[in-house]
């Protein structure tokens, strides 16, 4: 009797797996705010250098009463690239010769400016305080947000890392528990942090946090749930991440401060802690690691919770000894990392599939992490991501059943790219066509996901599938910190950045087009089954056309 013979026997889907997903996915809804939170908390105002004559009260007492704010703002700040007064530059001294109606914007040099010297002045009309205005993240020190972000990505990468060997070592659940204290303790901290080294600090421990929590969730999930309704549980699972979105949205449009707005996402973390303690750890991982008495105990109360009382008295440490020496009896070759490169057949796979992963984590968190740059109203725009994502993941499943693997691949990744692109020539004054554009192309990434994710357990052998998949994970965690850093060519052309995150899908879908179909093939368990697959394929499109020609003489 298999293991997953034995689990439909205690219950593979019953009530304990219900209050299980309750338990497990809620904590993903609130874990997608702190991927999001930059979104707001680190919004960039509009601001302009602080000057005497209107922020001094001092100097305004000498200003003669026929001029208004205007006026002071014409004399005190130049003009920027957009017309707009200079984000960065002052007068050194009032230019009062622009108060003439015959002046231009002309009559002043590039020697009467200097920087802002005394700080800045920030619109609070949106914001009531974000880490931008906190520590002048603006003008000289604009690099330092998407820094920020690339330090919190970094977290991810080294999280998952790690914590993927200390769940293999100390188990599913005390990890999982760790990393919601972690991300509580951390996330609280962020709030009163006094500079802003020491936030990215905190923000770094709460991203490892992060990628602790989504690989122990996915895994408990899927060794607690029978295989019938495993796909179920794991959609559902990935739903959270879109209803995560909405409720960021909410969250934020409600609190409009950025260490309130940490403070809020960061408190429900602590009840996750406490009611984590109930949650049952992984009996497969238990049996293998040797704790078979602790396994048997989390068997017979999932028994219990699933009212499936007569099956406790049937179980004894020989029937579980007996399941799990049935599903090892398979046994799998050693996984290695440089099979996946030198294996014939498997090098462009692996090339391929990895890029789709790049594209996937580079084009979403570079896009999703700066919406400022795609719509006005990001409260509307944040929230819109999260509520198409729900009907384009559920499509792409239907997709991957009617249209084959590569062929959704390949169009998810080549759309999502082309409407990044066309945003390029969208004017700034249509927000919502640009809106609109932006939200479809991340829609189109989501669904890129999707398919890649189920992709890569077809395309590889059971003996290096999880070898894989970690491969993918690793470049999309990779992609994600430099997607953020990109946003930086903005300096050298608005639309620059735009261009890269479009081109990158666009290619990768290309090159998706380079794999081979998966649909209704059986699982490839060895790499010899790959090879005796690609033969086949190759076997049949040669005698395709002798066959075909035969029949007509």
């Amino acid at each position: 009797m298999a293991f997953s013979e034995l689990l439909d026997r205690v219950g593979g889907l019953g009530r304990f797996q219900i209050l299980q997903m309750v338990a497990l996915v809620v904590p993903i809804m609130w874990l997608t705010t702190q991927s999001m939170l930059e979104n707001f908390s680190a919004a960039v105002p509009s601001h302009r250098c602080w000057v005497p004559l209107l922020d001094n009260s001092t100097d305004q007492a000498s200003v003669p009463g026929t001029l208004g704010p205007k006026d002071l703002l014409t004399v005190s700040i130049p003009l920027g690239p957009n017309h707009e007064p200079h984000q960065c530059l002052r007068f050194r001294q009032p230019q009062w010769q622009l108060l003439d109606p015959n002046a231009t914007a002309t009559n002043w040099s590039e020697a009467a400016t200097e920087p802002c010297v005394d700080g800045w002045v920030y619109d609070n009309s949106t914001f009531t305080s974000t880490i931008v205005a906190k520590w002048d993240l603006v003008c000289d020190s604009h690099a330092l947000k998407p820094m920020a972000q690339s330090i919190y990505l970094s977290g991810m990468l080294v999280g998952a890392a790690v914590c993927g060997r200390a769940s293999d070592r100390f188990g599913r659940k005390l990890v999982l528990t760790w990393n919601y204290l972690q991300m509580a303790v951390s996330g609280t901290a962020a709030a009163f942090a006094p500079t802003f080294p020491v936030y990215c600090l905190f923000r770094f421990l709460v991203a490892f946090a992060v990628a602790g929590v989504m690989m122990n969730t996915g895994t408990l999930l899927m060794e607690w749930t029978s295989a019938r309704a495993r796909a179920l549980a794991m959609t559902l699972n990935t739903l959270g991440f879109s209803f995560g979105q909405v409720l960021m949205a909410t969250v934020a449009y409600g609190v409009r401060d950025w260490a309130l707005l940490q403070l809020v996402i960061s408190a429900p973390f602590f009840l996750c802690f406490v009611y984590s303690w109930w949650l049952a750890e992984s009996a497969r991982w238990l049996l293998i690691t040797g704790r078979l008495e602790q396994g048997l105990r989390e068997l017979r109360r999932v028994a219990a919770i699933n009212r499936k009382g007569a099956v406790e008295d049937s179980l004894t440490a020989e029937v579980l000894l007996s399941a799990m020496q049935e599903e090892l009896s398979a046994g799998q070759a050693p996984s290695s990392l440089n099979a996946l490169f030198c294996m014939p057949r498997l090098g462009l796979r692996t090339c391929i599939s990895t890029l789709c992963w790049f594209a996937f984590g580079f084009t979403f968190y570079g896009l999703a992490l700066d919406l400022q740059a795609l719509g006005s109203n990001i409260f509307l725009l944040q929230a819109l991501i999260g509520v198409v994502d729900i009907p384009a993941k559920i499509g792409t499943l239907l997709l991957l059943s009617h249209l084959g693997r590569r062929p959704t691949q390949a169009v998810s990744l080549v759309l999502s790219g082309l409407c990044i692109l066309a945003n390029t020539l969208v004017p700034y004054e249509m927000g919502a066509l640009r809106s609109a554009l932006a939200v479809l192309g991340l829609a189109g990434v989501g669904a890129a996901f999707t398919c890649i994710s189920i992709y890569t357990g077809e395309l590889f052998p059971t003996v290096l599938r999880m070898t894989a998949v970690g491969l993918g994970q690793m470049a999309a965690r990779g992609g994600a910190i430099l997607g953020p850093l990109v946003r930086l060519l903005g300096v050298h052309g608005h639309s620059l950045p735009l261009l890269v995150y479009g081109a990158v899908p666009v290619l990768s879908g290309l090159m998706a087009l380079l794999l081979p179909e998966t649909q209704s093939l059986p699982l490839p368990d060895t790499i010899q089954d790959v090879q005796n697959q690609a033969i086949k394929k190759a076997t049949q499109s040669t005698l395709g056309p002798i066959v075909l020609k035969s029949t007509h003489l």
